[in-house]
């Protein structure tokens, strides 16, 4: 389970980090990289979601 955390937590970064380049350059890496909406890209954007639901369980980790 610690791994997937981390997977999670990884991915979680990934997507801020691209949004961070939309919201101050206007520059859609992921875009950039697979292609505006292709398969992949979705593929990309499905992944950093589920990771964010899954990082929700870290919240009880903190206490830990």
């Amino acid at each position: 389970m610690k791994i997937l955390y981390y997977i999670a937590l990884t991915l979680v970064i990934v997507g801020a980090l691209n949004w961070l380049l939309v919201g101050l350059l206007n520059f859609n890496l992921v875009s950039t990289l697979f292609g505006s909406m292709s398969l992949l890209s979705r593929i990309v954007y499905i992944l950093v979601g589920v990771s964010g639901i899954i990082s929700i369980g870290l919240y009880s980790k903190i206490n830990d």
